[in-house]
């Protein structure tokens, strides 16, 4: 359950949200994407408020990687492109990403058939390849091996570069600290903290504790 989350985004910003287990990343996710309808508040892009079908303006990247058994790699980059009706040209967009995420070899594989760090690949590269303005990220690292991850931190760090906004949950304050222009840290629904990555490593310092330390203490039961 979430109590009084908000918080603003800007273009081109990387927000984290952390927090411990049960502390509602995911449901704000499942809501902020229209997969749940939150009982009070609105969600809106550039002044305008957004419906329960707003997947095209903000599009969920799931822990799980849950891909189409019976397509294959390239035939997820189809769907997506009809699906999102993505103009002429998609395909060069998509080669980029399949080579860029280690999947051209994999190109024609079902997704019954990949690793599960294929099936995380598969699914990023995808969506990424809508081009939604907003991008929610849940536990991006978890199934990634370290290549992937570091593959997937060039791809978010790019993207912010492009203008895309970006929100990620993650346990992983190392991945927060070198990705995130921001931290909203929940506990129980609730935000605890909002502060900048400066901020927050100025009050490690400040109290000769390191990020995890800090972390730990405003989350602690």
């Amino acid at each position: 359950m979430l109590d009084g989350l908000s918080f603003t985004l800007d273009r081109g910003e990387v927000l984290g949200i952390l927090g411990p287990n049960g502390a509602g990343k995911t449901t704000a996710f499942l809501c902020l994407c229209g997969l749940l309808r939150p009982d009070s508040g609105t969600i809106a892009f550039e002044g305008k408020v957004l419906g329960a079908e707003r997947g095209r303006t903000i599009s969920l990247i799931p822990e799980t990687p849950e891909v189409y058994p019976m397509l294959s790699v390239w035939e997820h980059f189809v769907f997506v492109a009809r699906s999102a009706r993505l103009p002429a040209g998609w395909e060069d967009r998509a080669e980029g990403l399949m080579a860029r995420f280690g999947l051209t070899a994999q190109r024609d594989k079902l997704g019954q058939t990949l690793s599960k760090g294929m099936r995380q690949k598969t699914l990023v590269a995808a969506t990424v390849l809508a081009d939604a303005p907003v991008l929610l990220f849940d536990e991006p690292m978890i199934g990634l091996d370290p290549l992937g991850q570091r593959e997937l931190r060039d791809l978010i760090a790019a993207l912010r570069d492009t203008g895309t906004s970006i929100v990620m949950s993650t346990h992983l304050i190392e991945s927060a600290e070198a990705l995130c222009n921001r931290l909203i840290i929940m506990k129980a629904g609730k935000v605890v903290a909002s502060l900048s990555v400066a901020d927050l490593r100025a009050q490690a310092a400040a109290g000769g504790h390191s990020l995890e330390e800090v972390f730990l203490k405003l989350t602690a039961t």
